[in-house]
């Protein structure tokens, strides 16, 4: 430890990492360009080649102290899963070796049949693989060596969250590489989407996180009376860091520089206890595999300071929730943004037609990408004036816009003629990377080089939303495609196609403030979808066009479309039951007994003075205020548990099951949360089973 403490930066990022730099040390130069090769262009590992890569795999960790070797996936929980095998292995003669084989790197065999499958396994069906994904770089955490890999089962579905990401990066790439051809390009092989995802989160204490059984079964506090101060103030935004912040942020840097992480910025949030650390860009699987990482080490670290990382979108009513915000964009392996403006004719005419291409597939797919982000976690974030609403719409800027009507319209600022503006010919002003103030209300907004999708829950894996986004990007890109390359006459074709594109899909660029309820008005005379709920988000996952478009491009088929569907619907439905019953716990063995304790005590005290010929007003006052408060309460306590039963009876689709939950639970949990908060107000603090929101938002 003493010498981890006195590491540079540089000595410390990636040295629990088994990257490029490792393996050019540790593998034979053939070996090393071969392994390059594959991960470059995506292609399978000869056994051979695997071989030898495991065996000097395996050499590093033991000597970075590792024991034991793990298949790394991320099954459709959300989370990582994890089995651990001991690289020993028994000798005749009673000792041991360690041991560990490319067919052991190459290929796992986990149970497959406790995760989510929505239907796609039986329980008894239980043989699952997992497989390396030689795209992103084994590393040594907890003396395991843990290696990113795939996991689908038996018969060849995708059960986890990197399948489909990592088909649609490769869809992508085909796309983007056919209409890179047609500008000349023959140099790219590769096209890479980029990610950096911002992650915010708050930071309880954690003896009071443990007095909560909100937090710790459902990530959120279920009740809860506003402090007398929260955010009003915004003296927490950017605020100098409190020394046991501080501290946790210093260590937490340290783990994950050591993992590859590149963590970069961090800094106080808007909310009291609240923060954000944002990452370098990276290609997105590994940006993906480092926010999964990111996200567990956050809760590791926590607990060593004596706090509780909370990452659920909105663990605090009446205070800003937590998003993570998607920064993403196309890359190609030599270096070139393709979102990146450009000086010339030429360049301006390939950025204008990889932009349009994303404007068509936001709005022809809008729906698709809502669902992405969707949760039961998120339903409470969306739209609350903090973060985008459920209408997804695309901002621009202004200089940006008016280069598009100008090219849509053929009419120059200038001299307001109308003009043939050709964009080969017509050179696109120079765009700084900051063309005009920074719209946070927008769900996908451009920001100079990149589009930020904000819509994305703090606690979700960012790989659905990136596959979808890939996906429809790609459809999008392929269609450009298939008309530019019959083309006589490339320059105007090229004119032709993004002006009707802008003409067909201009509905879906908004600028102006996304939370006022004009824009709302708008969105519905324009056509666009309002998907306030997750519920009614659900039925996107299966609509044809959209399960046609994944399986097009081989990201998703039919069945494992509608697999994810059934999962969504469950994962909903199960996460408000929890909550539900959470509540009813919580109320009928803490809170009414609380409230019945108060109910003694002022009764008492009223009886009391009234012997004594004492009446006083604000007793009785306070007694029938309690009162009448408790019985609110019981009852709202019986409807929520009568509902909640209820739920057994429902039949039919998945998603009846989760109607019943938005439509019956979740109103009786919003009126049995009301009077228990409104009961937090007037019984006497000593007497309140557990820490309120001053408590936790201001005692860390």
């Amino acid at each position: 430890m003493e010498k981890e403490a006195k590491a540079t930066v540089a000595e410390l990022f990636g040295s629990s990492v088994f990257n490029e730099a490792t393996m050019r040390e540790r593998l034979p130069k053939v070996i090393f360009k071969q392994l390059m090769k594959s991960v470059a262009e995506g292609t399978s590992i000869d056994p051979a080649i695997a071989e030898v890569v495991a065996n000097a795999m395996k050499d590093w960790a033991l000597e970075k102290g590792a024991t034991h070797f793990t298949h790394w996936f991320q099954p459709m929980t959300g989370i990582t899963a994890e089995k651990h095998e001991a690289f020993i292995a028994p000798t005749e003669d009673g000792n041991a070796i360690m041991e560990f084989s490319g067919k052991e790197l190459i290929k796992g065999e986990p149970d497959a049949s406790s995760f989510p499958s929505g239907g796609l396994r039986a329980t008894f069906e239980a043989r699952g693989y997992t497989a390396w994904d030689v795209t992103s770089p084994a590393f040594v955490k907890d003396q395991t060596l843990f290696i990113p890999t795939a996991f689908c089962s038996y018969t060849g579905e995708a059960l986890d969250l990197k399948t489909p990401l990592l088909r649609s990066m490769e869809a992508l790439s085909r796309q983007a590489l056919r209409v890179l051809r047609l500008f000349g390009d023959t140099e790219t092989k590769r096209v890479a989407t980029t990610m950096g995802p911002e992650q915010e989160y708050f930071l309880v204490d954690e003896k009071l996180y443990m007095q909560r059984p909100d937090l710790m079964f459902t990530g959120r506090t279920l009740f809860g009376a506003k402090p007398p101060k929260g955010q009003e103030l915004e003296d927490q935004y950017f605020g100098s860091l409190k020394e046991r912040v501080a501290d946790y942020m210093h260590d937490l840097d340290q783990e994950l520089w050591k993992l590859g992480v590149s963590a970069r910025t961090k800094h106080n949030e808007v909310a009291p206890a609240q923060h954000e650390l944002a990452p370098i860009f990276s290609t997105t699987n590994i940006a993906t595999d480092h926010n999964q990482l990111t996200m567990e080490v956050m809760k590791k670290v926590a607990v060593r300071h004596g706090l509780a990382c909370l990452l659920h979108e909105k663990p605090f009513a009446g205070v800003n929730g937590s998003g993570k915000h998607n920064n993403w964009s196309m890359a190609t392996d030599t270096g070139r943004n393709l979102l990146e403006p450009g000086k010339t004719p030429a360049s301006n005419a390939q950025f204008l037609v990889f932009l349009s291409a994303v404007l068509a597939a936001v709005d022809e797919y809008s729906g698709l990408l809502r669902a992405s982000v969707a949760s039961a976690g998120n339903d409470h974030r969306l739209g609350a004036n903090e973060a985008p609403p459920a209408i997804i719409s695309v901002y621009l800027g202004e200089q940006l816009t008016d280069v598009l009507e100008q090219i849509e319209t053929g009419v120059t600022k200038e001299n307001g003629k109308a003009s043939h503006l050709r964009i080969g010919v017509s050179t696109l002003p120079a765009l700084p990377m900051d063309t005009s103030d920074r719209n946070r209300t927008s769900p996908f907004a451009f920001t100079g080089n990149k589009f930020e999708f904000r819509m994305c829950g703090s606690s979700a894996s960012i790989a659905t939303p990136n596959f979808v986004l890939n996906t429809i990007v790609a459809e999008t890109l392929s269609r450009l495609a298939d008309r530019l390359e019959k083309a006589k006459d490339l320059e105007s074709d090229v004119n032709k196609v993004v002006k009707e594109l802008l003409n067909k899909h201009r509905r879906i660029v908004f600028n102006g403030n996304n939370y006022s309820e004009d824009w709302v008005k708008e969105a519905k005379k324009r056509g666009l979808k309002n998907l306030r709920t997750t519920v009614e988000t659900m039925p996107e996952l299966i609509a044809p066009a959209n399960v046609k478009v994944l399986a097009k491009h081989g990201v998703l088929t039919e069945v494992e479309s509608h697999s994810r569907y059934e999962i969504m619907a469950e994962n909903y439905v199960k996460m408000v039951n929890i909550e539900a019953l959470t509540m009813v716990e919580m109320t009928g063995r803490r809170i009414l007994p609380a409230a019945l304790k108060a109910l003694r005590q002022t009764a008492d005290t009223v009886a009391a003075l009234k012997g004594a010929k004492a009446t006083n007003a604000a007793a009785d006052a306070v007694l029938a205020e309690i009162s009448a408060a408790t019985s609110d309460l019981k009852a709202s306590l019986d409807c929520l548990a009568t509902t909640v039963a209820g739920a057994d009876a429902v039949h039919g689709s998945a998603i009846a099951h989760a109607t019943y939950f938005r439509d019956q639970v979740i109103p009786c949990m919003q009126t049995l949360r009301a009077a228990a908060d409104r009961l937090e107000g007037v019984v006497d603090a000593s007497l309140w089973p557990f820490p309120t929101y001053a408590d936790l938002l201001f005692r860390v």
